[in-house]
């Protein structure tokens, strides 16, 4: 079984991972990453892994770069989830390629990091309030 394959009605094909491989490859850089942090994230509405005619979640490389941002901003940056849900929406989450794994995950520039608060570029203030008034 690769790396790079998808489940199909339990069957593994080209493709995508299993959430143990993700759980797997995340558990370098986020040593209490878990199945639940993973299915809550998407319970959430911040990742949208497919999912295969018998149910099982079936996550791209697009999956994981999203989701190690994800986590990378409630580590490194103490975000919240309703600021990281924000800047997803407003297309300031990871940079995205032009693939058709994205399944609806917003294109962007890139992560602000840190330090890009007024003027940043972030369409925000840092603070959770928008740069520009309504």
């Amino acid at each position: 079984m690769g790396d790079t394959e998808k489940l199909t009605d339990g069957k593994l094909t080209d493709g995508s991972r299993s959430i143990g491989e993700i759980l797997d490859d995340l558990r370098g850089d986020f040593p209490d990453i878990s199945v639940s942090k993973i299915r809550f994230l998407e319970s959430q509405g911040l990742i949208t892994p497919e999912r295969s005619p018998s149910g099982y979640r079936q996550f791209t490389d697009t999956d994981l770069e999203l989701l190690r941002w994800i986590l990378r901003q409630q580590r490194d940056h103490y975000l919240p989830l309703k600021v990281i849900r924000r800047r997803l929406k407003e297309g300031t989450g990871p940079a995205r390629r032009s693939t058709s794994g994205t399944r609806g995950v917003p294109r962007n520039s890139g992560d602000p990091g840190p330090g890009a608060g007024p003027g940043g570029g972030g369409g925000h203030d840092g603070r959770g309030g928008p740069a520009h008034p309504a």
